[in-house]
């Protein structure tokens, strides 16, 4: 799956939602009509609920949409109440990446297609592997979960990354000194 929004809040009373976007095609993937698969496993007030409570359902529809100060407002169908768009705060809006067609451009690559690449350094050695890509403001960042089983944080920029071998199944880095001695 991939995710490509957020629900960040409620927004009125009439079961609308603020999304905090997570795609480069918010105008595709939130069109009026879309199906998202919703994924409420990392929302920790949705973990304590009591069995047999109200859940979001396993997909969500969207019925209309428009932007909102850099995120959209969106009403899904039958999610008309306030209460029902509050009960879901923080959950993912994901499509199936077997669904994303790949970039023409080589420079450009989708998430899922990095997810669980081997990264490397300019040597050939082994750093680690590419557990997610998180998007900052101000430029991409890798999170690899390196060799000795901690966590680095490699900016997704040409100079550290000068090479993205998607069918060789691996990310050439090259690390500037002390990058990962946090």
């Amino acid at each position: 799956m991939l995710v490509v929004g957020q629900i960040f809040r409620a927004h009125g009373v009439r079961g609308e939602v603020v999304v905090d976007v997570r795609t480069d095609a918010p105008a595709e993937r939130f069109a009026v009509g879309s199906v998202l698969v919703t994924d409420s496993t990392a929302v920790r007030h949705l973990q304590t609920v009591p069995a047999g409570a109200w859940r979001p359902p396993p997909t969500l529809t969207v019925e209309s949409v428009r932007p909102h100060q850099g995120r959209l407002l969106v009403v899904f169908e039958g999610i008309y109440d306030r209460n029902l768009a509050e009960d879901m705060r923080g959950v993912l809006l994901c499509v199936d990446s077997a669904t994303i067609p790949a970039s023409d451009d080589p420079d450009e690559f989708n998430d899922h297609e990095l997810v669980g690449l081997d990264v490397v350094d300019a040597a050939g050695e082994r750093v680690g592997e590419l557990l997610r890509i998180d998007h900052a403001p101000a430029h991409d960042l890798l999170v690899v979960r390196l060799t000795d089983g901690r966590i680095g944080l490699v900016p997704f920029v040409r100079e550290i990354v000068p090479e993205v071998d998607v069918p060789g199944r691996r990310i050439v880095i090259t690390p500037p000194e002390g990058l990962f001695d946090l």
